[in-house]
């Protein structure tokens, strides 16, 4: 039986929508043994009869998004996310990690308590959006090293690939660098070094790409520092929670928009879905460590927690590491 660790102090929604999503999670595989680390009395009371396949796992202190993560790692030992990650590295069976807390403490735990992968120069996260097209993108990185080096975009985007061709069943996925402009010879020294290396390396590189071609559908990863890659994904958010807000002010500003919308009601609920990207896919996994660590958003809810352990299983069972180390060989040969 594999086994998966969650963090249930970690996040806005913590503990209550963190483990309703564990057990929604446990609920749909017969198979698995979902960990949580926290306050073991609190936990109790919400699960109540319903502790069946659930193993807690006492941790009385949290690590907030105002604590420094390396010495939050160090100083925290009682911990949720450190006695998650102690039981990531001690139990082999436990095959990831799942935490909705500090961004920063998660990466911190990662290298100093699971390790990278061999080879692989740093961490980075990975999180999926939608595209105008029926794909999906993925962006690495999106914050977890904001200065870099050409090596590490090109570290990314070796995962980058091996993580799309996983969840979308794509032998050659197209991995472009975010740049600004299309040119070979655009961008600072960082891009053009990186660009040089992206073109002989051994995965299906398109070239350069600019901010507004993110979410085209013509790019299914785009490398990018952490700095850059955060910003862009902050600035998407941002626009779509714009226009989807003009959208609702649009509509109920007028009688006649508000009849229509009934008519568009399903229309809105597809566009709704589509972009509701965490719900299918989980959190964003960082990628290079050598176990499985997926990190949610802050906010997230139950539904997205219970994702997130899917995607977990989902890429425990298609040796994504492997592949990982797959790729590095490729390269050094």
């Amino acid at each position: 039986m594999k086994k998966i660790v969650v963090d249930a102090y970690g996040g806005d929604n913590a503990p209550l929508e963190i483990i309703e999503g564990a057990i929604m999670a446990r609920d749909k595989f017969e198979d698995i043994e979902i960990i949580l680390c926290g306050n073991k009395e609190e936990m109790e009371n919400i699960i109540a009869d319903r502790g069946k396949r659930i193993r807690l796992v006492d941790a009385k202190e949290i690590i907030t998004n105002d604590d420094v993560p390396t010495e939050a790692i160090r100083k925290k030992k009682d911990s949720s996310l450190v006695k998650a990650y102690d039981i990531l590295k001690e139990e082999e069976d436990v095959i990831g990690l799942v935490s909705a807390g500090s961004t920063g403490a998660v990466l911190a735990g990662a290298i100093m308590k699971i390790g990278r992968i061999r080879g692989i120069s740093r961490p980075a996260l990975a999180p999926i959006l939608p595209t105008k097209k029926a794909s999906d993108v993925i962006i690495i990185d999106s914050g977890a090293n904001i200065d870099c080096k050409p090596i590490n975009l090109l570290h990314f985007a070796l995962m980058g690939s091996a993580y799309y061709s996983i969840v979308y069943q794509s032998n050659a996925p197209r991995v472009a660098l975010l740049n600004n402009g299309v040119e070979e010879e655009k961008g600072n020294e960082l891009a053009k070094e990186a660009y040089a290396l992206l073109r002989k390396a051994p995965i299906n590189f398109i070239g350069n790409k600019e901010g507004r071609d993110f979410m085209s559908g013509d790019v299914d990863v785009m490398v990018a520092d952490g700095f850059a890659g955060n910003a862009l994904l902050k600035g998407t958010e941002g626009a779509v929670l714009a226009v989807m807000s003009l959208l609702k002010q649009s509509i109920k500003s007028h009688f006649s928009s508000k009849i229509g919308a009934i008519f568009m009601k399903k229309t809105f609920d597809d566009l709704k879905n589509r972009i509701d990207i965490l719900n299918k896919h989980g959190g964003s996994p960082l990628l290079g460590c050598k176990k499985l660590i997926v990190k949610n958003h802050g906010s997230c809810k139950r539904k997205n927690i219970c994702s997130s352990i899917e995607q977990t299983i989902m890429l425990d069972k298609n040796n994504l590491i492997k592949k990982i180390e797959e790729a590095l060989e490729k390269l050094e040969g």
